[in-house]
């Protein structure tokens, strides 16, 4: 099913600030609970692809099958960081691999609730 971007567009809410939400720490990807719960859901397991000409990286739940199959996805585990329910991903090989600044700093970030993606920009 093709849905044309300018209709989905409205149902995005967009974090451009990068208000904390989403943090590069010590290599890892902290994720707030709010953000996580609301594309993950339960899921421990997502499904990561990283876009070097667009600075860009599209994290969705493992069972977003479609997601998988259009990026080409590779498999990363979601760590529980506290009672919270904050998450974390490692990312230490991909910001070797890609030659990406690993200082410690806030992310600005895109929140696609229709499609289940987390956008972020490095």
């Amino acid at each position: 099913m093709f849905i044309p971007p300018n209709k989905l567009k409205d149902n995005f809410q967009a974090s451009e600030k990068g208000d904390g939400q989403v943090r590069l720490k010590a290599s890892h990807l902290l994720i707030d609970h709010k953000v996580a719960t609301a594309i993950f859901g339960r899921d421990l397991v997502v499904n990561l692809i990283y876009y070097a000409d667009r600075n860009t990286l599209m994290i969705a739940p493992q069972s977003d099958d479609l997601f998988k199959k259009l990026h080409k996805a590779k498999k990363y585990m979601l760590k529980e960081r506290n009672a919270r329910g904050d998450k974390a991903i490692t990312l230490q090989e991909l910001l070797i691999d890609h030659e990406i600044n690993s200082m410690d700093r806030t992310l600005a970030f895109e929140l696609q609730i229709p499609l289940n993606i987390l956008k972020i920009t490095l």
